[in-house]
Formats: C-alpha cells, sequence, structure tokens
C-alpha cells in the first residue's frame, strides 16, 4: 500500500461552463464625418425634391388641361338643414359631403340661405382640391307625404356653388311625389297650431 493518501475528486456544485467561441475582433465603426455644407446643400435639395414630388400627387381622376371632370351634387332642402352631398357620377363614392348645420352653431339657423351658403364654399374649396371642375345638380326638397317645396337653403347653396367657379351643368328636381303612398302625420283633425 503506498502511503499517500488517495485523494477523492471533489464534488463540482456548479455545471461546467461551456467553452465560448473567441468573439473575432471586429474593427472599430469610425464616427461619422461631418459633411461638408456643399455635400448638406445636395441632401438638402434631395429631400426637397422628394417634397415636390409628394406635392404634385393629385387627388381625383387623371385628366388633360382644360378638360371638365363632372361630379353629381346632391342638394337636400328641407326646412330643418341643408345637406351639400357630392358624388361621382355613378353615385357610388361619396367625394364630400358638408351641410348647414355643420357651419352654423344655433338650430334654427342649420337650414338658413346663410348656412347653405357657407356649406356649398366648403364644398366647391373641396372639389377644386380633387380636380372637379363642374357639377350636376340634384335639388330636392323633402317629398313623400310631407310638404314638396324646396327650403330655404336651396337656392342659396346652388348660386353659391356657381360663384365659387364650379361650372353647372343639368339642374334637376329629384323631390320624392308619392303616387298615393302612406297615410300622412297628424292624426284626423290634422296639425293644430
Amino acid at each position: 500500500m503506498s502511503t499517500k493518501k488517495e485523494t477523492q475528486p471533489k464534488k463540482e456544485t456548479q455545471p461546467k461552463k461551456e467553452a465560448q467561441p473567441k468573439k473575432e475582433a471586429q474593427p472599430k465603426k469610425e464616427a461619422p464625418q461631418k459633411k461638408t455644407r456643399k455635400a448638406r446643400g445636395k441632401a438638402k435639395a434631395k429631400a426637397g425634391e422628394q417634397e415636390e414630388q409628394k406635392e404634385v400627387q393629385t387627388l381625383g381622376p387623371k385628366t388633360r388641361p382644360n378638360e371638365l371632370v363632372f361630379g353629381v351634387c346632391h342638394i337636400l332642402a328641407s326646412f330643418n338643414d341643408t345637406f351639400i352631398h357630392v358624388t361621382d357620377l355613378s353615385g357610388r363614392e361619396t367625394l364630400v359631403r358638408i351641410t348647414g348645420g355643420m357651419k352654423v352653431k344655433a338650430d334654427r339657423d342649420e337650414s338658413s340661405p346663410y348656412a347653405a351658403m357657407l356649406a356649398a364654399q366648403d364644398v366647391a374649396a373641396r372639389l377644386k382640391e380633387l380636380n372637379i371642375r363642374a357639377v350636376h345638380i340634384k335639388l330636392r326638397g323633402s317629398g313623400g307625404n310631407r310638404r314638396r317645396a324646396i327650403g330655404p337653403g336651396g337656392q342659396a347653396a346652388l348660386r353659391a356653388l356657381a360663384r365659387a367657379g364650379i361650372k353647372i351643368g343639368r339642374i334637376e328636381d329629384v323631390t320624392p311625389i308619392p303616387t298615393d303612398g302612406t297615410r300622412k302625420k297628424g292624426g284626423h283633425r290634422g296639425r293644430r297650431l
């Protein structure tokens, strides 16, 4: 027997760390050099050109110069409000819709000619942005089993559109007329004031 004490290996409490591959020395990134005035000017010019290109994009249909593009302007002029709703020729896509109530604060002024005029001016401005220079007008009163008269805002809206430089095509009255429709409200004795 040997006199040396046999040493038992110590138990390791921590798991062995896997040998990680040595990272290759990466070259240090150089600090970006300051651009000269000339280079900065060129960069700004390029950015300006890109902004100009974005500004050139037009909304609405593509047209040749001096070509009239038509929309359809539906004006509903009741005695409580005036709606001006412009669509494309098919009537499927709404281009702009503004009411007299959006332009005035008091409820009693919603159907006034002044509110209709303000709404029509906003509509005309939006149509010019969309490159639509002409509209066919469809003017409508309440109709049905109610009164068929066109409200006070109808004429004012039409006049304001014409003054704003929008060309007017056809003007059509599309107030619904009943062919013996439903019973009128108000009861047997009618509306008593």
